[in-house]
This record gives structure tokens, sequence and C-alpha cells, in this order.
């Protein structure tokens, strides 16, 4: 059984999950630590628990979900693995970062390995599904867990909102299809944990959300 470990750092209020399990082998999904409290925070988290960081995993690569990349490498060697279609999307941060007021961006190491548009990933005795959902962002990527019933949906299907498709590689038609033929058919108790905000669930959303 996976557990799930919620932070939520920096000044975007971005939502960093730790995935682990029985095997204290541990995934860390976009880590958003900019300053040394919050590294502080997640470190002392799987020292406490004596987890083994296996997995660096980016949903995508805004600047939000990537400022603890080079943390993570520099502390467990953990490269981050994404679609190699978010790769210009990373590359792109040291030179918008600054504008957007975080002079103290750390550079985060590119992947050795990419992740395809399906598939599995798999730590410890457990299991996550690719869902490609681009629209945020060009190459998105969930990670889905069909035994524990939860979405690890970045910034895709949010609490009675959706991903912003203003940024570069935004489309908004593509992410509402991406969300009505790729998450929607998900069973309905299926609990999705965004990349900002609070939790909700497949069902909840179908029937709410007013963007559909």
């Amino acid at each position: 059984m996976i557990n799930i470990k919620i932070f939520t750092f920096n000044a975007y209020s971005e939502n960093t999950y730790v995935l682990y399990d029985e095997t204290s082998e541990c995934v860390i999904i976009d880590p958003g630590m900019y300053d040394g409290s919050e590294q502080n925070e997640l470190a002392s988290f799987i020292k406490e628990k004596a987890l083994t960081p296996v997995l660096l995993l980016n949903t995508h690569c805004h600047l939000d979900h990537v400022f603890g990349n080079k943390f993570v490498f520099d502390t467990w060697g953990l490269k981050p693995q994404f679609h190699a279609g978010e790769l210009p999307i990373l590359q792109a941060v040291p030179s918008y970062a600054p504008q957007m007021g975080f002079s103290r961006y750390e550079l985060s190491p590119e992947p050795d390995t990419f992740l395809e548009e399906t598939g599995t990933i798999t730590f410890g005795n457990s299991t996550l599904d690719l869902i490609f959902a681009p629209g945020h962002s060009p190459a998105h990527l969930c990670f889905y867990s069909k035994a524990d019933k939860f979405i690890i949906g970045g910034d895709v299907l949010f609490y009675g909102s959706i991903g912003r498709t203003d940024l570069p590689g935004g489309n908004h038609q593509q992410l509402i299809n991406n969300i009505e033929t790729k998450l929607f058919p998900l069973p309905e108790d299926i609990k999705v944990y965004p990349g900002h905000g609070p939790a909700t669930t497949i069902g909840f959303e179908k029937q709410n959300n007013p963007f559909f």
C-alpha cells in the first residue's frame, strides 16, 4: 500500500509529494523546495521515516515544480524523470526565474531517462501508471495508482478548476479533451492530488467542475 506525504512549498503554494510503501522505498514527485527551511523539512521527514528515495519524478517542468530537483540530486543522487517534451520547459527556467523574483534558482540536472506517454513506474512493491495529459504544459504526465485509488495530477485538474493554459506550450482545448478522455473515465472514487490546493475526486469534478 502506498502512503502519501504532502508538503506545500514556495511562493506558489506548490504541492510536493513523497510516496512510499512497506518496503521503505520512496518516490519524490515535483519537489518545490525553494529555500533551506523547505529543503530541511523534506529531508527531515525522509530521515525520520527511514525512507530510501529511489525516483525523482516531475509531472511537468514549470519552475515551481522543479525548484528542488537540484537538492534531491545533491542529497540522494537522483536525476529527474519526465517526458522528453518537457525538456525545453526545464531548460527555459534559468532565463525567466530571476524575472519572477527567484534569483536563487539552483539549476536542475537533466534526465538520463525520459518517461514515455504510457507505461508504468515501479518502486518497492508498488506500481504507478503513466497518463499523458498535456494542455497546461506540452508533455504533462500524471501518475496513477489503480491499486490505491489515487492519481498525482500535477497542474491538470484541480478542486473546482483546471490548469492554466496561457503559458508557453499551453492549449486550453487540449487540456479539456485530455481531462475528459483520460481522467474522467477513471473510477469516480479515485482521489486526485493536484499540484496546488486541496485534493478532490474524479466523481466530484465530473459533477461540479464549472469547466465541464
